[in-house]
């Protein structure tokens, strides 16, 4: 337990340390052109990565994103996704960790010459999930709109990798691992990397 006193200290102390945007990290992040994507796909990374790009798409000078996430938010990812098709192909994508999900989808929004991933990378493509409830013509709503959000984003997948719909209807029945070696077979990295010099 702490004494009221000592509590408002603390917060004090917290409220005296750097913003993250404005920290010395963020500076050389941004003096390198480089956007991390880490964690959970929400709206708030979407908004914090728009405007990455968007700022660092106003100068010349290739942008490096690297991704290691579980997914979250389709349709957050759809707005990263879109967004890093927009300012252009200068767009390095690195996956790193675990590219899942909507991060996979993300990893998609570059061109699949500009895909690159590191040795230890697995990667994860499976069809989207759903937890509704309430009335059964809501459910019933619901469910259409995730069929085609599935076909949408397996249209994507193929379309990015070269692998036909099918294949990949069938590989994402279920949860599809797979490595960093694996993904290159499969299009959807160009090359795995071990270096920033490979990129």
């Amino acid at each position: 337990m702490y004494r009221a006193d000592e509590e408002n200290d603390e917060k004090d102390e917290k409220s005296k340390a750097p913003e993250p945007q404005s920290s010395e990290i963020a500076k050389a992040l941004y003096k390198s052109r480089t956007v991390l994507i880490f964690g959970e796909v929400d709206m708030k990374m979407a908004e914090r990565v728009t405007a990455q790009l968007l700022a660092y798409a106003e100068s010349e000078g290739d942008i490096r994103v690297i991704v290691n996430s579980p997914g979250g938010h389709v349709e957050s990812g759809d707005t990263i996704h879109d967004m890093i098709r927009f300012v252009g192909n200068r767009v390095k994508m690195i996956g790193t960790g675990w590219v899942a999900s909507a991060g996979a989808h993300i990893f998609l929004g570059a061109k699949r010459e500009n895909r690159f991933c590191l040795p230890f990378t697995r990667f994860l493509l499976h069809q989207p999930l759903g937890g509704v409830r309430g009335q059964a013509s809501d459910i019933t709503i619901e469910a259409e709109e995730i069929i085609k959000m599935r076909e949408r984003l397996i249209r994507e997948i193929a379309a990015e990798t070269g692998q036909t719909y099918d294949k990949v209807v069938k590989d994402t029945e279920r949860n599809f691992w797979m490595g960093a070696e694996d993904a290159v077979k499969y299009g959807l990295a160009a090359k795995v990397i071990s270096s920033a010099s490979d990129v």
